[in-house]
């Protein structure tokens, strides 16, 4: 008797936990190459979150290139994202997230698919932050949206800051190729495997990949573009305020840099860790936090491999993917990023004193850019133009001379409380009209308002992008059609609408080019964000620079 009331008593829990659950029959169930995988039903969406795409190696194997991931655990729940990467967390910017989860065990993607997906275009993003930040589950990257236009989109994590990017001798003996540093480029190259392989279960069309990102993203995506590691893996690429800014060189001092496996080793020394066993063994927060502290900037590494040469010869060459190009920047980048300026000049006389000092005979043209009457002004347009947007229109050059469309942009749109604090069009602003994620964005993130004019602009800036993917040419219905760039024309301004520009900053490509060359050439000078006042002498012309 005992034996059955136990027994009925078993039967009544169970049937109460399930009456207490979501029945599963309503989830997405899919049989993928890599196993089943179970996701959640949003409306018409199909949505997996956290499924792991590689192994990630940690502690003792830190440092170590992804593994790929054959099979994943039987009847794997997709239900909730995967941990970030590890990374510190700022409480105080426009920038932070709330990240509850961490661990060096992160290498996880995100897929947002329509519930009847069949080949459909797959669009895969790529968080930014630095190389130190980021993370696929923030709620401004949601693919909810996006998906809802008939496209797949994919969220990736990656490794960060030092466990992503150092580079060591230690490291680079391990090493079947030699080489060290580039992991979290790898992590990326080992999702896009995983895409290429899997994809297809979920409604994708493998054969029609967009890669996407913004900031840290956008190199990202540059980087892939020039990994001949990535070849064959996407078809197209956005590139939103990418900065083309020199690279370390793996054993080699070279463009302002210390070899990046010098740096590997001097951070080593200031942690009291000289070798890698040591550095294998401290805390990945610990290491993470001390290493920024110390001033240590994880980059891409010239190695060989992964990247062969600077991003800016690579380009120059026509040694990048052959892909289409969407990119561009933000007219108000560094309103946001004000760490990045020099100090301000004293006054005006001054001020041209050190340009004319600096820039020798490109002095008149860029004081004609930059002019000292409004000097702050100057400075921040200086900044951003060295940064993104001249990368945003060498990128366009450079994929136009393959053949390719490439579609420029700049984002110009501002609303009142940005406005208000000085942050018209700032560095990511973009971003939730790009997801459709007005509201979700962290939580000092200036408010847009919620309006029939933003619901308008957020629905064509969602058409373009998700056009884009699905045929490689941006569309909105009813609104202009965005030509593609022509040596010099044929920009996207987005105000409060979008439109067509013929020319856009004339002269601000030709000054940067023009200084890039020649500090590239000189071999020891760095170039990106150290620009106008914070500028080195820049040599005169010569040897094919103007």
């Amino acid at each position: 008797m005992l034996k059955a009331i136990r027994s009925i008593s078993c039967l009544c829990a169970a049937m109460l936990a399930a009456c207490a659950s979501p029945p599963a029959m309503g989830n997405p169930v899919v049989q993928a190459p890599v196993g089943e995988v179970t996701g959640r039903a949003e409306g018409d969406l199909s949505v997996f979150k956290g499924i792991p795409y590689a192994e990630a190696p940690v502690g003792d194997m830190r440092w170590k290139p992804p593994e790929a991931l054959e099979r994943l655990p039987e009847g794997f729940d997709a239900a909730d994202f995967g941990p970030s990467c590890i990374q510190r967390v700022s409480e105080n910017t426009i920038y932070s997230w709330d990240i509850k989860e961490m661990s060096e065990d992160c290498l996880s993607l995100n897929i947002w698919a329509p519930e009847d997906a069949e080949n459909a275009p797959v669009f895969v993003w790529i968080y930014g932050g630095a190389l130190v930040s980021g993370t696929s589950a923030a709620p401004l990257y949601d693919g909810a949206e996006l998906a809802k236009r008939g496209i797949v989109v994919v969220s990736i994590n990656y490794r960060v800051g030092i466990l992503g990017y150092l580079a060591h001798p230690e490291l680079s003996a391990e090493s079947a190729d030699g080489i060290s540093g580039n992991y979290g480029l790898q992590d990326q190259i080992e999702a896009l495997r995983w895409v290429e392989r899997n994809i297809g279960a979920f409604g994708g069309d493998a054969g029609n990949v967009t890669i996407a990102g913004e900031s840290a993203g956008a190199l990202s995506v540059m980087y892939l573009l020039a990994s001949p590691e990535a070849r064959g893996l996407f078809d197209k690429a956005i590139a939103q305020s990418a900065y083309m800014i020199s690279t370390p060189e793996l054993s080699r001092a070279a463009h302002g840099w210390p070899a990046a496996e010098d740096a590997g080793t001097a951070i080593g020394a200031t942690l009291g860790a000289p070798s890698i066993a040591e550095m294998r063994v401290l805390d990945a927060h610990d290491i993470t936090g001390r290493a920024i502290d110390a001033g240590y900037g994880p980059w891409g590494a010239v190695d060989g491999k992964f990247l062969t040469a600077q991003l800016v010869d690579t380009f120059t060459a026509g040694e990048q993917a052959p892909v289409p190009l969407m990119a561009g920047f933000n007219t108000g980048e560094i309103r946001s990023l004000r760490y990045l300026l020099p100090q301000p000049a004293a006054d005006a006389e001054d001020y041209e004193t050190r340009i004319r000092a600096a820039y020798g005979d490109l002095a008149e043209e860029f004081l004609r850019l930059y002019p000292s009457s409004d000097i702050e002004e100057s400075m921040l347009a200086t900044t951003r133009d060295a940064l993104y947007g001249w990368t945003s229109e060498r990128l366009a050059r450079s994929q136009s001379l393959l053949g390719h469309d490439a579609y420029l942009y700049l984002w110009d749109h501002g609303y009142p409380e940005a406005d208000s604090i000085g942050l018209h069009a700032f560095h990511a602003a973009e971003l939730p009209y790009v997801f459709g994620t007005m509201g979700r964005a962290p939580r000092l993130w200036p408010k847009p308002e919620r309006s029939a004019a933003e619901a308008r602009l957020t629905r064509a800036v969602g058409d373009y992008w998700a056009s884009f993917a699905r045929t490689g040419v941006p569309v909105s219905e009813d609104q202009p059609d965005w030509l593609p760039y022509r040596r010099g024309t044929a920009f996207m301004v987005f105000e409060d609408e979008p439109r067509m520009v013929a020319r856009l900053f004339p002269g601000m490509f030709e000054l940067h080019e023009a200084s890039v060359c020649r500090r590239k050439m000189a071999g020891d000078i760095l170039w990106g964000w150290n620009t106008g006042l914070a500028s080195p002498v820049i040599p005169p012309a010569g040897r094919g620079c103007q």
